[in-house]
């Protein structure tokens, strides 16, 4: 179904991230995450996985397909350098019936997926049919890339189990869902950013209002950076060039093919150039949102880390605020600052579990910009590739506290009880900023 002409939401100031709050990141003991290592064996040997998702149904919850759960992933070619790996970007997707042991079942997609290839989204399992929304980034039949992005659909596709595992089998119809209006949110040839961003669809029906919803990152035009946006993000024309925001789409009749354009529901303008991967969490009748960032996407004068970066708020469009007082959640230990990355939260019975995928580690102090100019062996010996430690969340109001982490790329079930994990912060806490006594705590295991 074509997109449809978008009626102009009513003006509302829009939640925002500021840069007083974002200025109080730092690591703490409740933020911290454990030094990862190398797993025995990586989920695909043969191909690099990094940014993941679940399949789920309608309310959120993850699909339950004749005892198996299915989760998508970004891959590449296991031999290609993991920094090219974004450049020919396939989805796959993987089932598992204990959530630990997962198979690949193939490409989710045939060869008519939009785009030169295809970054990340969410899937929804809906009356026995699959949606894959995803980024469609490029042109198909481009010979040099390009970095146009919109945000698309492959619908139709059916689920198959049998004795031997599980199916996902097309044909899929594909459809451009939505592009930037211009006005609410960035084209890419208003774009004064180091970044452009127009991607990462995520499905979510609200349960309390029963709105159907696609978020997805973007950002936000400043047609007046000099003047008006100065003084309304107070902030300097340099620091507005990092321009991200959280924007929402909504379907007036719950189809998944059919959106309109609404008002952004978090703003990170003068603070953040890229909010990614926005999804939420609806516990106790509030609304938890969540994005992933690195650190070199925070505008002058504020350090902040690659982590998981949350918010709250008692409505879907409501007056979010960031939890622990600046947004920081999770995030790496400083002697490892990059070795997980793309972090998803989800619901398991009083608290949350938050999936990521292994990045790049053992850098001995090496930054993410000078790994291009190692030789590639040892680019390849650097990066993980696969699905790193599944974290333990307890969020309370607006304060959250890391547990502990379970094996790589474990993703029970809302229901099912968790093993003894790898490492525990309770019982083996470190200093203030979460570093030296875990890192010793999670080496002797």
């Amino acid at each position: 179904m074509t997109a449809q002409p978008t009626p102009r939401t009513p003006p509302r100031r829009t939640p925002r991230w500021t840069r007083s709050q974002a200025t109080g990141i730092e690591r703490t003991a409740e933020t911290v995450l454990p030094v990862v290592y190398p797993p025995e064996r990586r989920i695909d040997e043969e191909r690099h996985l990094w940014d993941t998702w679940l399949l789920r149904n309608r309310d959120g919850s993850i699909a339950d397909i004749d005892g198996y759960r299915v989760m998508c992933s970004l891959t590449a070619p296991a031999d290609l350098l993991p920094g090219k790996r974004h450049d020919v970007a396939t989805i796959r997707y993987f089932y598992s019936r204990d959530g630990l042991e997962w198979t690949c079942g193939g490409r989710l997609f045939d060869g008519d997926a939009l785009g030169s290839r295809q970054w990340a989204g969410s899937a929804l399992y809906d009356e026995g049919q699959v949606y894959g929304f995803y980024t469609a980034a490029g042109s198909r039949g481009e010979e040099e890339l390009t970095y146009t992005q919109r945000l698309a659909v492959g619908y139709g596709g059916t689920i198959h189990t049998d004795g031997e595992g599980l199916t996902i089998e097309g044909p899929f119809e594909h459809e451009t869902l939505l592009e930037p209006d211009g006005e609410r949110y960035e084209r890419e040839n208003q774009s004064r950013g180091m970044l452009y961003t127009f991607r990462d669809p995520w499905f979510f029906e609200d349960s309390r209002t029963g709105e159907t919803c696609l978020l997805f990152e973007a950002n936000t035009p400043l047609l007046e950076p000099h003047g008006d946006a100065r003084d309304r993000y107070e902030a300097t024309p340099e620091e507005l060039a990092f321009n991200g925001s959280v924007g929402l789409a909504v379907s007036p009749s719950g189809d998944p093919t059919d959106w309109h354009l609404e008002n952004p529901i978090l703003e990170g303008v003068g603070t953040n150039q890229e909010l990614e991967r926005p999804h939420i969490v609806v516990m106790d009748d509030r609304y938890y949102l969540f994005i992933s960032s690195h650190e070199h996407t925070f505008a002058p004068g504020i350090e902040g880390y690659d982590a998981l970066y949350g918010f709250v708020a008692d409505s879907l469009r409501g007056d979010y605020e960031p939890l622990n007082g600046s947004g920081l959640v999770l995030t790496n230990p400083e002697s490892a600052p990059f070795q997980t990355y793309s972090y998803l939260a989800y619901p398991h019975r009083e608290e949350l579990l938050v999936s990521s995928f292994f990045n790049y580690y053992d850098l001995r102090g090496l930054h993410l910009d000078d790994v291009a100019e190692l030789p590639p062996a040892e680019q390849q010996a650097r990066f993980g590739g696969t699905l790193a430690p599944t974290a333990r969340l307890v969020v309370d109001g607006t304060n959250s506290r890391r547990r502990d982490v379970l094996a790589h790329g474990h993703l029970p079930l809302p229901g099912e009880a968790l093993p003894r994990s790898l490492h525990s912060f309770v019982e083996h806490g470190g200093d203030d900023d979460g570093r030296d006594d875990h890192e010793s705590t999670y080496r002797s295991r």
